[in-house]
């Protein structure tokens, strides 16, 4: 048998549990469902990217309404400042964007194009949703204002040596290490950064003894380079944390080639090997090499 006070406890556990049924209730009564036409927006108003990124670029419109069994046939059209064909082109037929049956999303396919002429400035380019069909069942925008119906992508200018590189590291005559979707970028078109020169240095017996105590397999060390304006580069004497104590100094030269784009990049560092107790100056031989 329960005692008094078990009793009341259970009464108000009763309790609680009844009025939080009704609360529920009453919520899933009041929820507000849309049950008009499907509508198509943008899914972004706004979007950005450099001129020197080659990857591809999906802009998204979406079918915010019910999904049809159907396909979905989106018209926009496009102004702006920016040139296609100069800036940018689109892949696919211009203008029409398919949301296919029994899906939410369509695809407008924008490639831009490295123009890098170190005059930095912007460009638009400029999307507006006219039409969708079958129109007794999709509105463009959301209400009576067409919520959505507009975006604008803005074309940064980018400097000449701009862009995303795969960057290799030779093992032999035949033979590289590889590493894809480095970045090499800049504020002023004078001095460049690169996100990472981690392009198989770890242990690599060609410029290391396995005793250094070089080990950054999942860092990002940034080296910068200043171009010297006649296709050479200069790498000023600068720190790398990552290299740890007695290898955060680096120095060195490279260039670029005017006809392919591609930068070399020599380091020159200081290595201390255990072994031998004594300080070595090696270059490590980079080549980035554009996506």
């Amino acid at each position: 048998m329960l005692s008094p006070k078990n009793v009341l406890k259970s009464r108000w556990i009763a309790l609680i549990t009844l009025f939080a049924g009704v609360w529920l209730a009453s919520c899933e009564e009041e929820r507000i469902l849309y049950d008009g036409l499907a509508f198509v927006r943008f899914k972004d108003s706004t979007l950005s990217q450099k001129e020197s990124d080659s990857r591809v670029i999906k802009i998204k419109i979406h079918n915010g309404g019910k999904v049809l069994e159907e396909s979905i046939n989106v018209s926009y059209t496009i102004g702006g400042t920016a040139r296609e064909g100069r800036d940018y082109r689109i892949e696919g037929i211009k203008g029409t964007v398919i949301i296919p049956a029994r899906q939410s999303f369509g695809e407008i396919t924008l490639y831009l194009i490295n123009n890098a002429n170190n005059i930095i400035e912007s460009s638009t380019i400029e999307l507006n949703l006219t039409a969708a069909k079958p129109a007794d069942k999709v509105q463009v925008g959301f209400g009576k204002s067409g919520l959505g119906n507009k975006m604008t992508f803005t074309i940064k200018d980018a400097c000449i040596m701009d862009g995303i590189y795969t960057g290799q590291l030779p093992v032999n005559k035949t033979q590289a290490f590889q590493l894809a979707d480095i970045e090499i970028y800049s504020a002023d078109c004078k001095r460049y950064t690169v996100s990472n020169i981690n392009v198989g240095l770890v242990g690599f017996p060609q410029f290391f003894n396995w005793d250094s105590p070089v080990g950054f397999e999942a860092e990002r060390p940034t080296i910068d380079f200043i171009d010297n304006g006649n296709n050479t580069l200069t790498i000023p004497q600068q720190l790398v944390s990552q290299f740890g104590t007695g290898y955060d100094t680096v120095s060195g030269t490279g260039s670029i080639n005017p006809v392919n784009k591609r930068i070399t990049l020599n380091i020159k560092m200081k290595i201390y090997k255990l072994s031998n107790r004594k300080d070595s100056t090696v270059i490590v031989p980079l080549t980035y090499i554009p996506q």
